[in-house]
């Protein structure tokens, strides 16, 4: 069986970032599976019904708030739960998601306060993702994502 993977859509070059932006990443290996149909684009917090451009938030605890204050904390649960039924219905186990993000950083993510200043933690999607047992990678880990995919399908077959 030839893995599929759940791919933040800014890391794959489309413009959802809250500045409208895209964090594409340039990588024979990613582009190959796109081009095998193994990628599926997702963005938790447009599916979540956020816009795009928005305003920058960060995680308080629970919560997900925007600088001035706007408690967003719905639109990425939202976002998180379509993220997990989209992966639960298309026998997806492995994602990459964009680190740093309230939504999709597996490390780190921002300390709350707006600073640029990041910390341990991860986003909301990653968290529900990794709690239903779906393994999640940052751009920074392409490395252990080839590997991991490359024994799922081996043990597969």
């Amino acid at each position: 069986m030839r893995e599929r993977i759940l791919v933040s859509a800014c890391l794959l070059g489309q413009p959802v970032r809250y500045d409208g932006q895209s964090k594409g990443i340039l990588c024979d290996w990613l582009s190959a599976l796109g081009a095998e149909g193994r990628t599926l684009a997702f963005c938790p917090e447009v599916a979540g019904g956020l816009p795009t451009p928005r305003p920058p938030a960060e995680r308080q605890g629970e919560l997900v708030v925007t600088q001035s204050g706007l408690d967003v904390t719905a639109e990425f649960d939202r976002g998180a739960e379509l993220a997990l039924r989209l992966c639960q219905s298309q026998g997806i186990r492995f994602a990459l998601l964009k680190e740093g993000s309230p939504s999709c950083g597996s490390g780190r993510i921002y300390n709350g306060r707006f600073e640029g200043v990041s910390m341990a933690g991860e986003g909301k999607t990653t968290a529900l993702l990794r709690r239903h047992g779906i393994r999640v990678f940052s751009e920074d880990q392409l490395p252990e994502l080839a590997s991991a995919l490359t024994l799922a399908t081996t043990a597969s077959t």
